[in-house]
């Protein structure tokens, strides 16, 4: 596309032509195959390469971008879009407009799919999608769909991922040209503050109230930032977000950009995401070239620029003063608050900080308005929310529900339930930062203020389920693990308390702990939770708090009775082979549990029931009789 000189008028023009574009398009045939990073893991590529090139096989012609008039009329439009959410049943291909959504698709399925479907319009029962013996063809009829309520992610699945002229087509930008000719600075602050919305990336602070913080600083210069980096195990709402609907982040800036007087935007992406950063650079090019981001943009006085950062994958630098310092070349590390962003954030300049969602969420509250938005979710936490199903459920996926779902309807009538039949245990929500859920709060709804209650918090959206056969103390070490690993270091707190939280958590687990052990889990975690520097070392503790508060008996487990029934079943247990057994009884009075059985100069036996390996039989057997199981 060749850079022009956008006005508004010509903005229009641009805007009808796409319009049009698009309604033809939907009266024609449209194969649009998920090319979010999941399904093209599964080989969505070679999908979309096979689709097309068996159309090209019958003579029928292909469009990848939306239908003008001087296209043939029998035509086929292929489309690369974004996450369709439904991660567990791709590679997913999607079908317009009979809304057809096919399951698990290989490359080999194109040609059917092109003759029977595209060509006879016939629904291919293999590839549909069946729960309790019933065939779900069409998208919105999903169980995994239905209870979901799909606003930042609507375009996601259903648009072209790198195509602007679908996204102005479908309202995009529009907000903006709002925003830039029928509000002031302090119109756009007041509708933000007035729809509730709440900072989607963790403590959810009311982004309004950010926004007219630094609107009315003082200052040469301000800018808005945004924060993908997204470093929580699990998570991948904002990465899906920057793949599949790119514009959307960037119009959200740019309004950003207009409330508080920034010419300025700074995306910070981990480098873990190639493909979202290789689509927010598209996205950008592509604004550019139409003149929608630059210098006067619309003839006036207005100038937005927009940079890509890509992180080295350090989780401390989700934390915003952490994050300005990586973007100005130095190392991630926080600083002492206050001064809050808004008024010294990157070059100590005043500066927007929101995370991907939120700023998604932005151009469809200013196009329909603060009253519409509070109309979703709940008084006090309005709006959606995206969250990453992901752990010992059915369904694993990303999905949208307003907020205020309760956890029972995420798990067991979207997510459909736990896998294998098994027993629900807990939820982990929010990450390392974040608590577990457990069954009494199955009904609870998910909102900030209800699980701020319980010491919990929805950080960035990331869901982990758990069944019956989990050790929520290997829950606990785990996230403590991550957590101590990815601690800056700047703070004695973090530094050394997570250290030797993760060492006792490690003795424990090696059923080598003492009750004293958790006394000083529960000490170090208040500790470190008032004193560390920065959000993240202060919600460091959350895991083990909340474990040891609801699944304590499990912790007992390892500490007196020095024997966990779930690790254990994990675990490969000692065998002793009795060709090499000379029945001496050694093992069996060094056993601690009494798990050894047998007579005198007879092969002995171990009972797994019994067993902890704790490997005092192997080292006490002077024949090397007894070995680790290789079954397990």
């Amino acid at each position: 596309m060749v850079k022009r000189k956008l006005t508004r008028d010509t903005f229009h023009v641009f805007q009808v032509t796409a319009q049009n574009a698009l309604k033809q398009t939907q009266q024609a045939i449209s194969v649009l195959i998920c090319a979010g990073t999941g399904c093209i893991a599964g080989g969505s590529m070679k999908i979309y390469e096979n689709i097309k090139a068996e159309c090209e096989s019958r003579g029928l012609p292909v469009y990848v971008g939306l239908k003008h008039d001087s296209q043939e009329e029998k035509s086929l439009h292929v489309k690369m879009s974004g996450c369709h959410g439904f991660c567990e049943m791709g590679p997913l291909v999607h079908i317009e407009p009979m809304g057809i959504m096919y399951i698990h698709v290989k490359p080999e399925d194109c040609h059917e799919i092109i003759e029977k479907t595209i060509l006879g319009g016939e629904i291919i029962d293999r590839l549909v999608y069946h729960l309790d013996g019933v065939a779900y063809p069409h998208q919105d009829d999903m169980p995994f769909y239905k209870k979901q309520h799909r606003l930042v992610l609507e375009n996601c699945g259903r648009s072209d991922a790198e195509d602007l002229e679908e996204y102005v087509a479908k309202g995009g930008y529009a907000a903006f040209e709002k925003a830039l000719f029928e509000m002031t600075d302090e119109d756009i602050c007041r509708t933000i503050m007035d729809s509730g919305l709440r900072g989607r990336g963790g403590g959810g602070f009311p982004a309004g109230r950010k926004w007219d913080g630094a609107r009315l600083q003082q200052a040469e210069r301000k800018y808005v930032v945004c924060n993908g980096d997204e470093g929580d195990p699990g998570a991948f709402m904002d990465r899906s977000i920057m793949e599949g609907n790119p514009h959307s982040v960037i119009e959200g800036m740019m309004i950003a950009g207009l409330a508080v007087g920034s010419s300025e935007g700074y995306i910070y992406v981990r480098a873990e995401y190639p493909l979202a950063v290789d689509r927010l650079r598209i996205a950008i090019q592509k604004a550019e070239d139409l003149g929608l981001l630059g210098d006067n943009i619309m003839g006036t006085n207005f100038s937005f620029h927009l940079h890509i950062n890509r992180g080295a994958g350090a989780f401390v630098c989700g934390e915003g003063s952490a994050l300005t310092a990586s973007i100005e070349g130095k190392r991630g590390m926080p600083r002492v608050k206050p001064p809050r962003t808004i008024e010294h954030g990157l070059w100590a300049m005043p500066t927007v900080l929101n995370n991907v969602e939120t700023y998604a969420n932005v151009p469809l509250i200013i196009s329909k308005g603060a009253e519409w938005y509070r109309t979703i979710g709940t008084p006090n936490s309005p709006g959606t929310k995206a969250f990453a199903l992901t752990g010992n459920v059915v369904n694993t996926g990303l999905i949208e529900v307003p907020m205020g779902t309760t956890l029972r309807e995420i798990v067991f009538d979207i997510g459909g339930g736990i896998k294998n039949g098994k027993k629900f245990k807990a939820v982990q929500i929010g990450g390392p930062s974040g608590g577990c859920l457990t069954e009494e709060h199955l009904d609870l709804p998910l909102d900030f203020d209800s699980l701020k209650k319980l010491g919990a918090m929805i950080g960035s959206g990331g869901l982990v389920v758990m069944d019956e056969d989990t050790c929520m103390v290997e829950v606990a070490r785990f996230f403590m693990h991550f957590t101590q690993n990815e601690s800056c270091g700047k703070c004695t707190p973090c530094r050394e308390g997570t250290k030797r939280m993760l060492e006792i958590l490690d003795r424990v687990i090696a059923n080598k702990g003492t009750v004293e052990d958790l006394d000083l889990l529960e000490e170090l975690s208040d500790t470190i939770t008032n004193t560390a520097l920065c959000g993240l070392g202060q919600s460091a503790c959350k895991p083990v708090q909340s474990t040891l508060k609801y699944f304590r008996d499990e912790y007992l487990r390892h500490v007196v009775d020095h024997h966990c029934p779930i690790c254990n079943k994990e675990k490969p247990h000692p065998v002793i082979d009795p060709e090499k057994c000379k029945g001496c009884g050694k093992c069996r009075k060094t056993c601690p549990m009494e798990a050894i059985d047998g007579t005198v100069k007879k092969p002995h036996t171990i009972n797994p029931e019994k067993c902890v390996n704790c490997g005092a039989c192997v080292s006490s057997c002077p024949f090397g009789a007894i070995t680790a199981s290789k079954e397990g």
